[in-house]
């Protein structure tokens, strides 16, 4: 009998590594905090990333999969980091034949390999952290067989049960505030690698998407084979192609890149903004390229979409407050920003907007005076780095799978055209899919509740004021002087302060509303309130 548990020995083995990763990430994140989340030694860093992606590679699949999801937290590492941690590439040497071998005839009932398949090559295409990749043949068709990786399930199991050992220990040794955000990452991965996993699940997912773009033509997504098909071994059709992030073959099979790089951000937005389920992994070797010739000589290329195991969704409630989230950015309205932000649950309410909002402000000052809607995601990913980072949030899990598919996929277009904007694009797809309209009615809506808020306030001071009056009505005109003089001080003690309420609370409300007429409207009647009872209060 052993004399540790796998899961403790796991446990100090993982502390061994992560020790002087932690050390070192602790201090960046006390010096970036102290610094008001100005870097001031980025290439110290990015040298910190590159040795903590090492060991996370070092330590496995499960932690090459972690990593891949901190690439696109700036809430929880600096961007040195994350410059360092997308590099992180989901390949790993496939396991032997051997071993994968059992699994796959497991999943057929037992039935040998040659009895189900006409051809086999035992020589894996590709080799992932979590499963690997076949060719085969099938009653004559080409397919593909993509089994999990030997052992994976037990391998998560253990890993996943040392990282939530490990999350406490986040709080005691780097920051308390981290707990949290921790806890819900390590949640939130968890349930992504568990859906990973399920090919089943991830066959439901394949054929929802491809229902949902049964319009787009041009979109080519592999037929299952669900006969063969189970929870670890999924069949699909084999569909070749020219992967997308290899240019040169592109040039040669004449293929505008500039088009393309459009064509499928605009498949992949479609899937975001109007559809209840989108692909949340769109790396080059899930994307491929077939070039056909058409009846009448031209070209035709269609987009192949592969993997389906990742996938997010986002209800419409969420989507419309991305778009006003978006919206704010690129009107510069930082009160705005960081209202959604609230809205959308990255904040608490009772979180110091001030230090926040102010936070915004300076970043979006470093953006060199360019409008947001120019600007990559990196550049939103910065201001999030410069804001975000310092304050205790939960991430919902659909919008970190949101924020790694657009990241993603931005890489992919970069690369087939170094002058694609992103935001730009979205931006314009938003506006044809009628999204910024309806964000502009929820705005009204929110703006009408506020006034029937303030309406209900006031209502509530008229009693007060009617008591007020009442006290101080003297009909038989006989009070003495001092009495008259008292009631007068009272009087204007009562209009100093309920005019200093309404003006400061008139500044509050319109300060949300300055980019529009009548907001600087409200704010400027409010603080002419504030300097008659300044002026009261003087005299």
């Amino acid at each position: 009998m052993p004399l540790l548990k796998p899961e403790t020995k796991r446990f100090y083995q993982v502390i061994w590594k992560l020790f002087p990763v932690a050390l070192n990430y602790r201090r960046d994140r006390r010096e970036i905090r102290r610094a008001e989340g100005r870097l001031v030694r980025p290439e110290l860093y990015r040298k910190h990333g590159k040795k903590a992606v090492e060991t996370f590679i070092e330590l496995g699949p499960t932690y090459i999969k972690l990593g891949q999801l901190l690439s696109v937290r700036p809430d929880v590492i600096p961007q040195p980091y994350i410059d360092e941690f997308v590099k992180l590439q989901d390949e790993v040497p496939p396991a032997p034949f051997e071993e994968v071998k059992p699994i796959i005839e497991k999943e057929l009932g037992g039935k040998p390999i040659s009895e189900v398949f006409e051809s086999f090559d035992p020589a894996a295409v590709t080799g992932a952290s979590l499963g690997q990749v076949y060719r085969a043949k099938y009653h004559g068709e080409d397919i593909v067989v993509k089994v999990n990786r030997p052992g994976i399930h037990e391998k998560m199991r253990i890993d996943t049960k040392v990282l939530f050992r490990v999350v406490p220990l986040v709080g005691r040794f780097i920051d308390q505030s981290l707990k949290l955000t921790a806890q819900s990452v390590v949640e939130q991965f968890t349930e992504t690698i568990k859906e990973e996993m399920d090919y089943k699940k991830e066959a439901q997912n394949l054929v929802a998407i491809k229902k949902n773009l049964k319009a787009q033509k041009d979109v080519l997504i592999p037929r299952i084979y669900p006969e063969i098909s189970s929870e670890s071994v999924l069949v699909l059709e084999y569909i070749g192609g020219i992967k997308i992030n290899d240019v040169k073959a592109l040039d040669a099979a004449g293929v505008d890149r500039k088009k393309l790089a459009r064509r499928v951000a605009k498949i992949f937005f479609t899937m975001l903004l109007s559809q209840n389920l989108f692909h949340a992994d769109p790396h080059p070797g899930n994307i491929s390229i077939l070039v056909e010739d058409s009846l009448d000589g031209k070209k035709l290329t269609k987009i192949v979409l592969y993997d389906f195991g990742m996938t997010g969704a986002l209800d419409p409630e969420t989507r419309i407050k991305l778009v006003r989230f978006y919206s704010a950015l690129v009107e510069l309205n930082s009160g705005r920003v960081v209202d959604m932000m609230v809205a959308l649950g990255l904040l608490q309410p009772d979180t110091n907007r001030y230090v926040i909002q102010r936070g915004v402000e300076l970043a979006m000052a470093d953006m060199h005076g360019q409008k947001v809607e120019e600007t990559e995601v990196k550049a939103l990913l910065e201001i999030a780095n410069r804001t975000i980072y310092q304050f205790p949030f939960r991430l919902p899990k659909n919008l970190v799978l949101y924020m790694r598919m657009l990241s993603i996929l931005e890489g992919v277009c970069l690369a087939l055209d170094p002058k694609f904007r992103f935001v730009q694009i979205l931006g314009n797809l938003l506006e044809e899919e009628g999204l910024v309209d309806e964000a502009y009615r929820e705005e009204i809506k929110d703006l009408w509740k506020r006034i029937v808020k303030a309406a209900d306030a006031s209502i509530d001071v008229m009693p007060l004021l009617k008591g007020y009056l009442e006290q101080n009505y003297d009909p038989t005109g006989v009070r003495s002087a001092e009495e008259k003089s008292d009631r007068a001080k009272r009087r204007s003690r009562f209009l100093q302060g309920l005019g200093t309420g309404l003006g400061f609370a008139g500044v509050a409300f319109s300060v949300f509303y300055l980019g529009t007429t009548g907001g600087k409207i409200l704010f400027v009647f409010s603080l002419g309130l504030l300097v008659i009872s300044a002026f009261l209060s003087r005299s």
